[in-house]
């Protein structure tokens, strides 16, 4: 009897979070056993994928059948990764998601790295949702996290300047495969990126870039420990409303800034600020209330519904 023909192991991409959840786009062989591929708009054709974070939630769920599932998120300074864990992962990865969920539940945010299978699911309407299937885990230390960080950094610059170079040429594989400046394990992807996705918007990968090395240089340590909740209320006691203060007027200097780093011309949506500040350090919960707020006292205002532009 003729053996069935093994899938090869693809390589896995060190990828940022932001890159990751951004890519709708999804591409799998007709053969039984060939890969599927998620492709982001930056050209990597992904099936794999190496990530790491702070451990944000991880919660034990019973599907339909009777099964175990663990469900969680992990943080990067650019966004979340969603993954989970069921009765098909390994012995050791299930007993992982155990210890893990008793630390979350304890209050011990981990840092953790993964490697894991890129995953996507579509909806009837046909948007595209992505998530991970971990393979292998473990918990980490601040250098090991720093180190990831700078090779997952490395890694989207060079796909930019890829993708940038793609720019000047037809989106055609011979044409990409005869530039110096086009890796060849991004040929097919950039092709397949550049005739789905189109115009792509550098500026936010550029901006998670420089706060994901901050924090490798250690310039933001609060990215790499459980987001704060502000209480931006009057507070009890006076100790309290001098720290709320000083955090809420971090806050305001932190949205203001990411407004002003991002806006093109037509505004900063509501989205990209604060998916930006929770990478900072801050609640979405409170970043939009301090949306509002600045709304309020006129410093900015929305040119379109959900569209923040600072007033000059």
């Amino acid at each position: 009897m003729q053996a069935s023909p093994r899938a090869k192991r693809q390589p896995a991409w060190h990828m940022l979070a932001s890159e990751f959840m951004d890519a709708t786009l999804n591409e799998k062989g007709p053969g039984e056993f060939d890969p599927s591929f998620i492709i982001t708009k930056l050209g990597a054709k992904v099936n794999r994928v190496i990530v790491a974070g702070l451990l944000e939630r991880l919660e034990i769920r019973e599907t339909a059948n009777g099964s175990t599932l663990y469900q969680g998120q992990l943080r990067d300074p650019s966004g979340q990764h969603y993954f989970s864990v069921g009765d098909y992962a390994s012995e050791s990865m299930r007993e992982l998601a155990m210890t893990l969920t008793e630390r979350i539940e304890a209050g011990e945010p981990e840092l953790v790295l993964m490697v894991a299978k890129a995953r996507w699911y579509q909806t009837e309407e046909g948007a595209v949702y992505t998530s991970l299937r971990p393979e292998e885990a473990c918990i980490i230390d601040g250098k090991t996290y720093a180190n990831w960080l700078t090779r997952a950094c490395q890694g989207t610059i060079d796909r930019m300047n890829a993708l940038s170079a793609s720019l000047e040429l037809e989106p055609t594989e011979q044409a990409y495969a005869s530039s110096d400046s086009i890796p060849a394990n991004l040929v097919d992807g950039l092709v397949t990126s550049r005739n789905h996705y189109g115009e792509i918007d550098l500026e936010q990968y550029k901006l998670n870039v420089m706060q994901a090395l901050d924090i490798a240089e250690g310039k933001m340590a609060n990215a790499t420990k459980p987001v704060p909740t502000l209480n931006l209320s009057s507070a009890d006691e006076d100790e309290n409303e001098t720290e709320d203060s000083s955090d809420a007027s971090n806050l305001e200097e932190c949205a203001l800034s990411i407004i002003r780093q991002l806006d093109q011309g037509d505004g900063v949506d509501f989205d990209a600020v604060l998916s930006n500040a929770n990478a900072r350090g801050f609640s979405r919960q409170d970043s939009e209330a301090m949306l509002d707020e600045l709304s309020e006292r006129g410093v900015i205002h929305e040119p379109r519904f959900g569209w923040f532009k600072i007033v000059e």
